[in-house]
């Protein structure tokens, strides 16, 4: 939320610094993202009048004025802006003048005629980002006056990042009610008397849910003059608020939010059928709201109709058919109490966040209502002129949020913060934030006021104490704690040493949302049932992930379209399986690469990654447990149907994939390079095989070469399996060191070159014991795999 520091001064004036009280605010929970000047820096531009204007004698488009400055004699000045006529008030630059940008203005030129000076526009002036033509005055700016000056641009603009559970400050009054309490001072609140009825017409009001809708107020003004101009005085707060000003009469409304934290709304009664009732939608009845976009509501949407029809979305924005415009002269003013559970995520719905909105999910004021539309009245009155009628006031007592007691205990307050307060100490605080205090025997019995939502039970007042006490008068005391160190297991692999690894292989951790993107959860699993969210944050985080190759894929696919042409990505989260009819959720480790296999060096000549690299990294953390897999090759929608494979266990459990990501998929997905693929189950990743003692052989070992010639279907596993499955205890290793087609190899075959080492325990191996060794194992060999020694 943005503030003008001028108008917060205007409620609260303490004598400090802007540096001292954004400082302050933000050690009392109201952290301050931003401070900015509310115009860019210049110089030397006072309020002007143009007296007179007649045509530039070279030029079309320009007029020559003559301008009275506030000096001795008026000065002449070419200008260009359409809106340049005599009686307007403007701003002026002087020569000498120095505007945004070190703009300097002197004496010029303008096709022959010289010009003393120039008019400006908002744009000129650094206020706003777009402007057209002068920035008009109001007619009674003095003349000669620093344009600074009148218009309080000497001001900051404070944006305040507030947490959910203070929609209190959500408003001018709020914020100045935590510097007054801070400060120990008194806030200066605008007079808010209420206006004369002066006219007998009203609208019938009916509220159906009473529930969602407590407090309903309204009132019908007529005789109002829309095409009025909203003060300047109001246009610049709007503006410093991040507000532009549309009309007088949403000027008001808008105005009101910002000052006392209360949306309205004001609809043009010319337009309603019948009476106001406050009701849940039909279940498929639509509205056009103001920003055009049409929305199809179902029965759990809380609705402000007429007669006929829905006139707006009940605390989230109104309709296009019944929104003022100017010729509007007639209004129905509307100012109700939505409850936050009724108004919650309704909005995201439909991809909508308002300021209304904003404010009734967090909680408004219950009791601000009627203030809010008096205030409201008075201006619209001020501004548009007209007749007010009687306010219609539909509450449900019955239905209103409730201010229960809550009971501070002295000693758990004093325990808890390490400082022994004093009675008048704790109840000048609470009485300061609007509380109402009763002193009991062993501490206090305490009502939050209506617009705390957030105070509930003994830990939240003595939060409030705390921090209105302030976080660095308390003490820092050491917490001594006794606990048990749990045991180690032996058996788990801990997840952070897996990490290492992958970093130290080249990785990144990322982290991503667990929603995606339905189009991107369809386009890589588009056979998993996934889940939809309700009311989603946004409509690419709509659907709970299958996999987590969808936010690796959009992370790395990011990175490149950022000129980084090595991505080496993993992540640890949960993904959302459908097993057996019902949701599991379950612990994935997945990975992601592209690019070159190493960063760019003069060592090593470049070369991208592969199917092989990533299996080594998939193998290397096996490794680190002990245990054996094995890659089978087999198809996934997801990935090249040729390079792809699951990773079984020793006893056959499916432990992941890796593969290649589809060429369709990177096509779609928009990669220039190959993707690589991997994810694992964290639980079978992790079960580690407990180390046990093996000691070394004092005799030496034997290393046996083999030349084998297998089909080309054969894989590298089934020939290290076909060995490892004659369970020799002589077998120290086996490996596969070559392969080779080519001249001397049948077509439809391949040469795999292959070591075996083996080493008895207890004695040396004689040549006898090798040949029975390397027999069985070729014996194995050529039953499994067909294999046969090459000659």
């Amino acid at each position: 939320m943005k503030i003008s520091e001028n108008w917060l001064r205007t409620y609260v004036n303490p004598a400090i610094s802007t540096e001292e009280l954004v400082a302050q605010i933000t050690m009392a929970g109201l952290e301050v993202d931003a401070v900015e000047p509310v115009a860019a820096q210049f110089s030397g531009v006072v309020v002007g009048e143009v007296l007179e204007t007649e045509q530039h004698p070279d030029a079309d488009k320009l007029r020559v004025c003559k301008v009275n400055v506030g000096e001795a004699e008026p000065l002449q000045i070419v200008c260009g802006a359409a809106n340049v006529r005599a009686g307007l008030k403007i701003p002026a630059s002087v020569i000498g003048a120095v505007l945004p940008g070190d703009f300097k203005i002197k004496k010029s030129k303008l096709r022959g005629v010289e010009s003393f000076g120039m008019l400006c526009s908002a744009k000129e002036l650094g206020l706003v980002a777009e402007a057209e033509g002068l920035m008009e005055l109001p007619a009674d700016a003095p003349v000669g006056t620093d344009i600074r000056e009148y218009l309080q641009l000497n001001d900051n603009t404070i944006e305040v990042d507030l947490t959910p559970n203070r929609a209190d400050c959500l408003s001018v009054e709020g914020v100045a009610r935590e510097v007054a309490v801070l400060n120990q001072i008194h806030t200066t609140v605008p007079a808010i008397e209420p206006v004369a009825v002066t006219t007998a017409e009203k609208l019938t009001v009916t509220v159906e849910a009473t529930t969602a809708c407590p407090r309903y107020l309204g009132r019908v003004i007529s005789g109002v003059n829309n095409k009025a101009q909203t003060p300047l005085w109001m246009q610049e707060r709007l503006r410093r608020s991040g507000l532009r000003s549309l009309s007088p009469l949403v000027d008001v409304t808008n105005y009101v939010l910002l000052e006392l934290g209360q949306p309205l709304h004001v609809f043009d009664a010319e337009k309603l059928n019948g009476g106001i009732t406050v009701r849940y939608a039909v279940n498929g009845e639509t509205l056009e709201l103001l920003n055009a976009q049409t929305v199809m509501f179902d029965e759990k949407s809380l609705v402000i109709a007429d007669d006929e029809s829905a006139l707006a979305f009940a605390g989230v924005m109104g309709g296009a058919y019944s929104a003022v415009h100017e010729d509007t002269t007639k209004v129905f003013l509307e100012c109700a109490f939505f409850t936050p559970l009724a108004i919650a995520g309704k909005a995201r719905q439909f991809g909508l966040h308002t300021d209304s909105s904003h404010r009734f999910e967090r909680g408004v004021d219950f009791e601000l209502q009627n203030r809010a539309i008096e205030r409201a009245s008075q201006l619209i009155l001020e501004i548009c002129g007209g007749q007010a009628g009687e306010i219609t006031d539909v509450t449900t007592q019955a239905e209103l949020p409730k201010r229960e007691p809550i009971s501070l205990r002295e000693e758990k307050l004093n325990k808890i913060l390490g400082v022994t307060f004093e009675n008048e100490t704790v109840t000048g605080i609470l009485q300061r934030l609007g509380m109402q205090i009763e002193t009991q025997a062993d501490g206090w019995k305490v009502t939050p006021p209506s617009f705390r939502f957030d105070i509930a039970i003994e830990a939240d007042l003595i939060e409030e104490i705390a921090r209105i006490y302030g976080y660095n008068n308390l003490p820092n005391n050491q917490i001594l704690v006794r606990s048990a160190l749990n045991q180690a297991t032996e058996n788990v692999l801990d997840l952070e040493r897996v990490k290492d690894l992958l970093v130290d292989r080249g990785y990144q951790e990322a982290i991503t949302y667990s929603f995606v993107d339905e189009a991107m959860q369809t386009a890589i699993a588009p056979s998993a049932e996934f889940i939809k969210l309700q009311n989603p944050i946004s409509a690419e985080l709509a659907v709970m992930r299958t996999t987590l190759w969808g936010g690796l894929l959009t992370a790395a696919l990011h990175n490149t379209n950022r000129q980084q042409t090595r991505v080496r990505l993993f992540e640890s989260g949960l993904h959302f399986v459908q097993k057996d009819g019902e949701t599991v959720q379950e612990k994935m480790l997945a990975g992601l690469a592209l690019g070159n296999v190493a960063a760019e060096q003069w060592g090593e000549k470049e070369r991208s990654v592969d199917f092989y690299d990533v299996k080594a990294d998939v193998e290397a953390m096996f490794a680190l447990t002990g245990c054996n897999v094995q890659f089978v090759a087999d198809s996934n929608e997801t990935l090249h149907p040729g390079q792809s494979a699951k990773i079984l266990t020793e006893t056959g459990e499916v432990v992941g994939w890796l593969g290649m990501l589809h060429p369709n998929l990177e096509q779609q997905l928009g990669f220039e390079t190959p993707v690589f693929l991997f994810e694992l189950a964290q639980d079978l990743l992790l079960k580690k095989q407990r180390a046990s003692f093996k000691s070394l052989s004092k005799f030496p070992s034997v290393r046996r070469d083999l030349a084998l010639l297998v089909k080309e279907e054969i894989n590298a596993g089934e020939i290290i399996g076909a060995i490892e499955a004659c369970n020799e205890a002589l077998l120290q290793e086996a490996v596969i060191f070559d392969v080779y087609r080519g001249k001397g190899v049948e077509d439809d075959f391949k040469s795999v070159a292959l070591s075996l080492v083996l080493q008895n325990q207890a004695q040396t191996l004689t040549d006898a014991e090798i040949e029975t060794v390397v027999n069985t194992f070729l014996e194995s060999l050529a039953v499994k795999t067909g294999a046969k020694l090459r000659d």
